[in-house]
């Protein structure tokens, strides 16, 4: 049900009051253009949004979001559970200004141990699970990697894909450097390399000590035969065993899975430090900033993190947290629910949980002082980037573009973004150049191909400016032909209100020399020790490693792109057939339909359809 009106406050509420009954529910207050000013959920939706329609008792934020509301929109749930579930699910999608929101929903890497091969595999995995074995999540990339590496090294486990597996006639340089058993080749028995599995498997769920003991007795015993090599060996896996454990750091006893959360508030600002515990543990850690209020208390933000951090994620079997939520029993069902099994949730007063949460406190608030530090010190630099190129405002929002190619080759456009925090990775856009008529290596062209299909798309999805998304400064690499041909562009598109410089590499190219181009105004430069100077060389830096990094992504891809990928109906099994009968892709795109119709695993159909696919134009 919706209610709309040209007033706004009390009143409106009042009004859409009479609609409500006592079902729970979730409610949406909208301003006068109907964006989503907030998103809240009830027991009781009568009860809870009466609360609004009161003149006084509010705080400032709640005060100011009812002022602003011109209507309202219910949606009622058979239960408060469902209107919990129903609420975090819009925040993450609306993201209403007057809520909590998490603003880095990141997804964590997790071990895989592949099934389905006589050989497992262990991998980073990313992503929706399979049916392998997953061990996780971690906080980061890195740690994974670090785990992995060490896994290798004592398990000895392959971590090929199953096609190279397959095409190996000897071992790689893993087993060269003791990091691999060559299962490939039959230096083990499947039956081995099965308890090396299993083993893995084991100390990933933190049954290590047996392990180790086994590792020692079979050390022992190579040595008393005086088999130093393989004692060695033994040793030295021992050894990445012990470092694995080393620098995980905390490893709690008492605390088997769990999440550790810690929340450190301070000048408007929070901060959110996450550590993951598994099988006694700590498998990393990883900080959040979620867009806050002057006058939200912990227990409102600790609430709202956590019902969006686990939308769509499996929460362990314990949350550890720093300060305490209002209905802990709700969210409990609800994460219950998520999981398929129980989960707990506590506020430890003393022990070794207390002491987790106190250390995820202490990193919680370290990391935003320095993140405040980094803030002030962009907030002074934007300041000064207005100044320097006569912005009425410092600009809350800069795109800075660049290009790259090899004589027109493998042409890409990228852009990047930074915000009043920094930079904006997640907001990072990268174009491949489609222009059939352009001149190989034409910078103006490609420079007006970027600009144009970027503002072409921000006109259609966003005229009236809304999102947030659109710059309040573009800065172009290059001089002033670049910031003439975009000039160009912007004019045709009716785009002519937004700040435009182009930096160009001074006297001899030098860095520190930069001049700076502007429409009908005289280039001119910052002294050499300027900060604002610094800023733009960075900002053009980091778009030029950008551009590079995707041109030559791009690259690697063409050069390793095999025309039988193209090919309908051939997949890995067809295609190894394929090589191995001619050798060469090139060889099979010249084979005669006979020759195709011989090859082991082609049928007829598939030895004509492919025939087909190579000689069309013929």
């Amino acid at each position: 049900m919706t209610e709309t009106s040209k007033q706004t406050g009390p009143e409106v509420i009042k009004r859409f009051l009479r609609t409500l009954d006592g079902s729970p529910g979730v409610y949406r207050m909208l301003d006068e253009q109907n964006r989503v000013l907030y998103v809240g959920k009830a027991r009781n939706l009568k009860n809870r949004v009466a609360n609004y329609a009161r003149l006084q008792g509010h705080s400032g934020r709640i005060a100011r979001m009812i002022s602003e509301t011109a209507s309202m929109m219910v949606l009622t749930t058979q239960t408060e559970l469902e209107a919990l579930l129903l609420e975090q699910n819009l925040i993450k999608q609306l993201k209403p200004r007057y809520n909590v929101l998490l603003r880095d929903d990141k997804s964590f890497p997790n071990i895989e141990v592949t099934t389905g091969h006589a050989f497992p595999q262990v991998r980073k995995h990313r992503g929706r699970k399979g049916q392998g074995q997953y061990f996780g999540p971690f906080a980061s990339a890195g740690a994974v990697n670090r785990v992995l590496n060490q896994l290798q090294r004592v398990f000895l486990l392959r971590n090929c894909s199953d096609s190279d597996f397959e095409a190996r006639t000897r071992p790689c340089l893993n087993y060269q450097i003791k990091r691999c058993s060559a299962p490939c080749v039959g230096f083990i028995t499947a039956d081995d390399y099965a308890v090396s599995v299993r083993d893995a498997a084991r100390f990933l769920k933190g049954e290590t000590t047996e392990i180790q003991e086994k590792l020692a007795a079979d050390m022992t015993e190579a040595a008393e035969a005086m088999e130093f090599e393989r004692a060695a060996a033994l040793r030295d896996r021992i050894k990445a065993m012990t470092n694995v454990q080393s620098v995980q750091g905390v490893n709690p006893q008492g605390v088997p899975e769990a999440d550790v959360i810690g929340l450190h508030m301070d000048g408007g600002q929070a901060c959110i430090q996450v550590f993951f515990i598994r099988a006694n543990q700590n498998w990393g850690n990883s900080d959040f900033y979620p867009r806050v209020a002057d006058d939200m208390s912990p227990t409102e933000v600790m609430e709202a993190f956590i019902g969006q951090f686990y939308d769509g994620k499996e929460p362990p079997r314990m949350l550890i947290l720093s300060h305490g939520i209002e209905e802990t029993e709700l969210m409990t069902d609800a994460l219950s629910n998520r999981a398929g099994r129980r989960v707990q949730i506590l506020v430890p007063q003393r022990g070794e949980k207390a002491d987790l949460v106190q250390g995820a406190v202490r990193n919680a608030r370290e990391s935003l002082g320095r993140k405040m530090s980094e803030s002030a010190t962009q907030t002074r630099l934007l300041r000064g980037l207005a100044e320097a190129f006569d912005l009425k405002a410092p600009p809350q929002r800069i795109e800075v573009y660049d290009n790259s190619h090899i004589q027109g080759a493998f042409a890409v456009g990228a852009m990047i973004v930074n915000g009043p925090e920094g930079l904006e990775k997640s907001q990072y856009r990268k174009f491949n150049i489609r222009g059939e008529e352009l001149t190989p290596g034409d910078d103006f062209g490609m420079m007006k191909e970027v600009l144009s299909r970027r503002f072409k798309r921000l006109l259609k999805e966003d005229p009236d400016r809304t999102s947030g998304v659109w710059p309040d400064l573009l800065l172009i690499d290059g001089g002033a032909g670049q910031v003439s041909a975009v000039d160009q562009i912007m004019r045709e598109l009716g785009v002519e209100d937004i700040a435009m410089v182009g930096v160009a590499k001074g006297v001899d190219r030098d860095h520190g020399k930069e001049e700076f181009h502007r429409t009908g105004k005289r280039p001119f430069a910052l002294q050499r020790n300027d900060p604002v100077l610094y800023f733009v060389q960075r900002l053009r830096d980091e778009a030029h490693r950008f551009a590079i990094g995707t041109h030559r992504a791009k690259r690697s891809k063409a050069f390793v792109a095999n025309p039988l990928d193209d090919v309908p109906g051939v997949g890995a099994t067809r295609k190894r057939a394929l090589l191995q009968h001619f050798g060469s892709a090139k060889a099979v795109s010249r084979a005669a339909l006979a020759d195709l119709k011989a090859v082991d695993g082609i049928s007829d159909a598939m030895a004509e359809a492919i025939h087909h696919h190579f000689h069309e134009k013929d």
